[in-house]
């Protein structure tokens, strides 16, 4: 089924092997929006990968109108010969083929409960640029209540009662790096955040020194800074907003 999916949309002039075996190529714009967790995850897996910016409109019109997009929407990733689109299906895509997804249906189910959970977080933080000052104040302490109250007990505990250093099966997978990636988008908005939480502190500290996730967090990276101004004003433009 996947092969049948994916033939239509190999780019002209190449074969399928020569593309399977280049660098995952990555369509967005220079900001986080919904491609940031892909970013943390390739790099998590210690795989390179390439990025096409979407500068402007007009290319964001042109992935549309030469059949790159099958739902007309971007993070659009090219990965082994397809050009996938909707970021969860990517997510898992990822997650799947670098051993990050768990080592069974149990375990996947636990992994899939922690991220949407952590997804609904980062998703509160992620629309805050766009929101009024007044309206944003209030967001903001909705999403400190939110995080300190509904999901991070539930993470403080997991690791807790299991006693061991990542939330699934003892070993490093997606729900580790997605907990990590919204844990510092949090401190972002209130720095000691986690001042109530030893065992994820002592979480943080572990996963940040990961070799390919310590890279990543290092200055240079492809991980992008938080939203500005002026790229909002861009964001706006290019997805007219």
């Amino acid at each position: 089924m996947l092969g049948a999916l994916s033939r239509p949309y190999l780019s002209s002039g190449k074969k399928s092997s020569e593309i399977m075996a280049g660098k995952p190529k990555l369509h967005y714009t220079r900001g986080r929006g919904k491609m940031e967790s892909i970013r943390w995850l390739l790099a998590a897996a210690g795989v390179e990968f390439e990025e096409e910016f979407i500068e402007k409109k007009e290319d964001l019109e042109k992935l549309r109108n030469d059949g790159s997009l099958l739902f007309q929407q971007v993070p659009m990733v090219e990965i082994d010969g397809m050009k996938m689109v909707q970021t969860r299906a990517i997510l898992s895509y990822i997650a799947a083929k670098y051993n990050l997804y768990g080592k069974d249906l149990k375990e996947r189910a636990w992994i899939d409960m922690y991220v949407e959970g952590t997804t609904d977080l980062m998703g509160m933080i992620m629309a805050l640029p766009f929101q009024a000052a007044d309206v944003k104040e209030k967001n903001i302490a909705l999403i400190i209540e939110r995080a300190t109250t509904r999901y991070f007990p539930v993470y403080e505990k997991a690791l807790k009662d299991h006693g061991q250093d990542y939330l699934v099966g003892n070993k490093l997978s997606w729900a580790d790096i997605h907990l990590l990636e919204a844990i510092l988008m949090t401190e972002e908005l209130k720095s000691d955040i986690l001042s109530a939480f030893p065992v994820l502190q002592a979480f943080k500290g572990r996963v940040s020194s990961i070799p390919t996730i310590n890279k990543f967090l290092q200055p240079g990276s492809q991980r992008k800074p938080p939203a500005d101004e002026k790229s909002i004003a861009n964001v706006r433009k290019i997805f007219s907003i």
